[in-house]
C-alpha cells in the first residue's frame, strides 16, 4: 500500500497528516479504503478516519465520502483537501487556503510557481457538486464551472506527487542532497 511506503524513516501518509495537523485547522480527517486497517494504525491521535468503500474506483469516491461525513456538521463551512502522497506540502498551504476562505473564496487552489496543485478548498456550496463526481475525478473537475481563487503557496513546500516507487526513491535522493 503506497500510503505506508517508508519515506525518510516513517510512512508516507504521516508526512501529509502532520502538515494538516500543524496547520492548526480542525478537524483533520483521513479518507481510507475499507481494507486500509494498517494505515489507520499509523495515524496520530485526534485524526478522524472516514471509510470510502468505493475508493478503489477512483478519487471521486474518497471525495464523496469526505463530503458525506461532514455534511451534517454545520460548524464546518469548507473542506481543505490534501493528498496522502504529497509529503512536502506544508502547513502554511492549508493556512493560506483557510485565509482565502475567510476572505470569501468558495473554491481555492494552491499554486506552486504558477502551477495549480493541492491542497484545494471547497466551500459548502460546492459539496453537492463534489458528491456527484464519479471515477478518478477530484476537485479539479469543479474548476470547470467555478473559477477558483489561486493561492500562491510556492514558499510553503512542494507539491511533488508520489505515484511510483521510483518517485519515492527520487524524492529521498533529493532530500539527501
Amino acid at each position: 500500500m503506497k500510503s505506508l511506503a517508508p519515506f525518510r524513516g516513517r510512512p508516507l501518509l504521516t508526512w501529509a497528516v502532520d502538515a494538516a495537523l500543524e496547520s492548526g485547522l480542525r478537524p483533520v480527517s483521513v479518507v481510507l479504503r475499507q481494507t486500509e486497517l494498517a494505515a489507520e494504525r499509523v495515524l496520530p491521535q485526534g485524526v478522524d478516519v472516514i471509510r470510502a468503500p468505493g475508493a478503489r474506483f477512483g478519487i471521486a469516491h474518497s471525495l464523496r465520502a469526505l463530503v458525506r461525513a461532514y455534511s451534517g456538521w454545520r460548524q464546518v463551512g469548507a473542506l481543505i483537501v490534501g493528498l496522502a502522497d504529497q509529503p512536502f506540502v506544508g502547513p502554511d498551504a492549508y493556512r493560506r487556503l483557510a485565509a482565502a476562505y475567510d476572505a470569501g473564496a468558495t473554491l481555492a487552489v494552491a499554486t506552486y510557481a504558477g502551477e495549480r496543485a493541492n491542497p484545494v478548498l471547497l466551500d459548502r456550496s460546492l459539496w453537492d457538486s463534489a458528491a456527484r463526481l464519479q471515477g478518478d475525478v477530484g476537485a479539479r473537475a469543479l474548476m470547470e464551472n467555478t473559477e477558483p481563487v489561486e493561492v500562491d503557496c510556492t514558499d510553503t513546500g512542494r507539491p511533488d506527487d508520489v505515484d511510483t516507487p521510483a518517485d519515492l526513491e527520487r524524492l529521498a535522493r533529493e532530500m539527501e542532497n
